[in-house]
Parts: structure tokens; sequence; C-alpha cells
């Protein structure tokens, strides 16, 4: 096992961060996100030209074949850019409970001719797979409430767990509710009588897990955004006629979130490597929270341009906040890393 880049890796990265330069940087980003905050067009690119949709997907089945260290490679990339595409909530989460089934629906979703959601709870975690859903079935037909579903709003197809099976419908009520995170909103689907399709079986918590571990990776990316937009803002700010990276104490904080980052990537990597629920809890309990205390260190050390809206910092600082909370909190992987490292807990 290794927990360097490989070729094939990098090349992907710099197709991914060219386009996304070019196309979505966050000064685009803020403009667009409390009118219009999915960019459809920048997805149909990234999923038709590069091919990211699929990577997940078999060869055989329209797919790319790849594996999820390719994927990771382009969360780091999304993340950075905080870009307001449905990659991870469909190529990510809803492709990889509908892999086991081998449906049709997957050559569509490598297209990038559909997308699709998982009709569950950001705040539900492999632990409590279930919180925030009261969907039922009978009859072929689905009935009841999740709340907080992250990428329901443009997707074409929604894929409800139900009772260990999964469904896909169309035709439910998608409601948008506000979000912390206006790059990635999130709504109340509701199901009444909806017409669904049994299209296989699924193990939630086997898919949140997964969803978790690859979570890490766009978590890296956020920090990483923010650490190196810190470090070329305090070299040029000037203070008593020198940089304000000059002064000692900017220089230990820098340097203690370096590390931080670096011990981020190294989790987030082996996560993807060892998708263990060890390394799972272990890559999203430290990672989490690196990604919100970078993001607020760059807010802080940007002074008062950083805390204005017209400065893109507070939209990686919401995104951090929000990714935090989403898919289990980290106390609730440092309760399951205590479970599983058998180390009890106080009493």
């Amino acid at each position: 096992m290794t927990l360097l880049y490989s070729e094939v890796e990098d090349e992907l990265r710099a197709a991914v961060r060219g386009l996304l330069a070019d196309r979505c940087p966050p000064a685009a980003v803020l403009k667009r996100i409390e009118s219009d905050p999915h960019d459809l067009d920048l997805w149909k690119t990234l999923a038709g030209e590069i091919g990211v949709a699929g990577l997940l997907i078999p060869e055989e089945l329209g797919g790319a074949g790849a594996s999820a260290s390719e994927v990771a490679v382009v969360l780091e990339e999304l993340g950075r850019a905080v870009a307001p595409v449905p990659f991870f909530t469909s190529s990510v989460l809803a492709t990889q409970a509908l892999l086991p089934t081998g449906d049709a629906l997957l050559g569509e979703l490598a297209e990038g001719r559909k997308t699709a959601a998982l009709a569950v709870s950001f705040a539900a975690s492999p632990y409590r797979p279930q919180r925030g859903s009261s969907v039922r079935i009978e009859d072929g037909r689905l009935s009841g409430t999740v709340t907080g579903v992250a990428g329901a709003d443009v997707a074409d197809v929604l894929l409800v767990p139900v009772d260990g099976d999964l469904y896909a419908a169309e035709g439910a009520a998608v409601e948008v509710v506000p979000s912390l995170d206006l790059t990635r909103p999130v709504a109340t689907v509701t199901f009444e009588g909806t017409e669904a399709r049994r299209v296989g079986a699924c193990d939630l918590a086997g898919v949140l897990r997964s969803g978790v571990a690859l979570l890490a990776s766009e978590q890296l990316g956020v920090a990483e955004w923010c650490l190196d937009t810190t470090l070329a803002y305090v070299k040029e700010r000037h203070q008593f006629a020198r940089p304000v990276g000059s002064f000692q104490a900017i220089k230990h904080r820098l340097a203690d979130l370096w590390l931080d980052v670096v011990r981020a990537r190294a989790a987030a990597r082996n996560a993807v490597a060892d998708p263990s629920p060890l390394s799972v809890a272990v890559a999203q309990s430290w990672n989490a929270a690196v990604a919100v205390h970078a993001a607020e260190e760059a807010l802080q050390l940007h002074g008062g341009i950083g805390m204005t809206w017209e400065h893109p910092v507070h939209l990686y600082l919401k995104r951090a906040k929000s990714a935090e909370i989403a898919l289990g909190t980290p106390g609730d992987h440092r309760e399951a890393l205590a479970s599983l490292a058998g180390v009890p807990g106080p009493e």
C-alpha cells in the first residue's frame, strides 16, 4: 500500500484543476451562489469531457473503471474550488449505492446524461444510517419524508433506501431549505404515494462509510486552499513596513497549520487505500476538524478583508463547517474509533 499519488492521478488532478481555474474561480462561485448555486454547465464539462461522473463505474457499464483513489483526487480539487457541482452526491454516494445492483441507470450516470441523489439525510452516519428518514414502501409506492438531502434539487433520479432495499423514484416533492453551505444546498424530500422501482439490495451503512472516507479528501482540499491562500496573503500584506508573514507569531501558527494539513493528507489517503471502519473513523475525526481550523485561521489572518462578503474565504469556512457535521460528526467518529480500538470511554 502506498499513500503517494500515481502518475495517472497527477494527470487527472491537472486536468480538473485547469478546468476549475478557468471556469470556476472562487470569485465566480461567489457571484452565483445567491441566485443559481449549481453550475450545471461546468458539471456537463466535468462529466462529459473529463469523465469524472463515471470514475467508479465499471467499463462494461460505460464508466472508467477507476478506483477510489482517482475519485479522491477529484474531490480534493473540487474542495479547493468549493465547486458547486453534484459530484459527491451523484458520482460518489448515489453511484456507490447503485453499483452492487448493476442497474442500467449506471450507464446514464457515467455519461453525465442523468444525475442521481441518495435520499438520505446529510445528518445520517454509518452508525445511524436512518437518521432523518421516515420513508416506507407499500405496493411499490413510497411515502414519508427525508430531511437534509444534498443534491436532491438537481437530481433526475432519487435513490431511496428502505428496509435494506434500494428504490429508484422520480416525481417526489423537493423543497430546498436554508443551508449554511450555499454551494451545496440541502432539501426536504417528501414522498406521497410516489411510484418506485426496486433496483436491488442496499447496505446503507457501508455506502455511507465509503462516502465518509472520500469526504475526507474534499475536506483536505478545503484545508489546502485555505493554507495556500493565507500563505500568499501574509507574504504580500505589509504592516509596520514588514510583511505580516515575517512576524514570529504568524509563522508559528502557519507552521502548525501546515503540519495539520500534512497529517490530514495522510489520513485521507489511508482511508481511500484501506477503507476499513478504523481508517475511516480516524480520517473523518481528524480531517473535519482540520478543515474548520484551516478556514478559521484563513479568515482571521486575512484581517478585515477576510470578514467581508466579497472575499471567498467565508465559502470555505461554511463548506468546512457543514462537512464537519455531514455523515457523522467528529464526536460520532471518535466514539466509533474508541470502540473499534478497544479503548473504553470515561466512567
